[in-house]
């Protein structure tokens, strides 16, 4: 793999940290991204792992900000993406400004998206390449109290979906959603969402979520669910009413919930 290039957003910590290491492990020279300067500490704890990392501190939630990504990996073959980066905000909708709930839209949808378009395009002409994206299995899930959140993972569950298949000729490019359920980073706290249920509760293993999901993406599979509760939580959501799942979610994500 020597040469070969990784890029991995959202890395400063949780599964993108672990994504990146996967591809230091595996001798991918590795760019990573993320909105905050912890991105360079990250580089130098992966760097001291063996891999050539260079670290990136650029705000995915705008256009500019992934030009300014693509622009630093200066015209080199990215042979993988982690399109990992992502931002919440829980707590009751109506009481979240438009600079709160737009920043989770654009970082998770429209800075995806658009990420996507540019490194999928490059990786067709070029004829090789993998992609993983991080979705959750919230994105089956109404979620009160989270509601922009497990909306704009919806979207990435059925875009990704979608354009699996428009790309499925494309032979040597593989495009594969990870979705991970509760996991053990600093999502929770970033969210203000450790007094609820779900942010108090003992959650997966962030190594072990981004291991899975980078064995899958290796191995070209279009989906990974990890662990038997999430996958038996995604098959449910296909059958039990959407009121049913809404009230659930409540349940573990209302403000104060984990006292109850």
């Amino acid at each position: 793999m020597a040469g070969k290039l990784a890029v991995v957003t959202g890395a400063s910590s949780g599964i993108g940290y672990h994504l990146a290491a996967c591809a230091v492990q595996d001798g991918y020279d590795v760019v990573i991204v993320a909105d905050e300067p912890e991105i360079r500490s990250a580089a130098s704890e992966l760097a001291g792992q063996g891999g050539q990392v260079q670290a990136i501190e650029a705000d995915l939630s705008s256009l500019e900000g992934v030009d300014t990504l693509l622009a630093a990996v200066g015209g080199r073959r990215i042979d993988v993406l982690c399109a990992n980066a992502g931002n919440s905000k829980g707590g009751p909708f109506l009481d979240q400004s438009v600079e709160i709930w737009r920043r989770s839209v654009d970082t998770n949808v429209t800075g995806t998206v658009y990420l996507l378009q540019r490194v999928l395009s490059a990786m067709i002409r070029q004829g090789e390449g993998k992609v993983l994206v991080t979705g959750s299995i919230v994105g089956f899930i109404p979620g009160p109290f989270n509601a922009i959140y497990n909306a704009t993972k919806a979207f990435i569950v059925n875009f990704t979906e979608a354009l699996r298949n428009e790309i499925k000729e494309q032979k040597g490019v593989t495009l594969t959603t990870l979705m991970p359920g509760p996991t053990e980073t600093e999502f929770f706290a970033r969210a203000d969402m450790l007094d609820t249920r779900v942010g108090a509760s003992k959650k997966d293993d962030p190594a072990e979520v981004a291991r899975k999901g980078w064995d899958a993406m290796l191995a070209g599979e279009g989906h990974i669910v990890p662990g038997l509760a999430n996958k038996a939580q995604v098959a449910g959501a296909g059958v039990v009413p959407q009121s049913v799942l809404a009230e659930a979610h409540r349940k573990i994500a209302e403000p104060g919930s984990a006292d109850r």
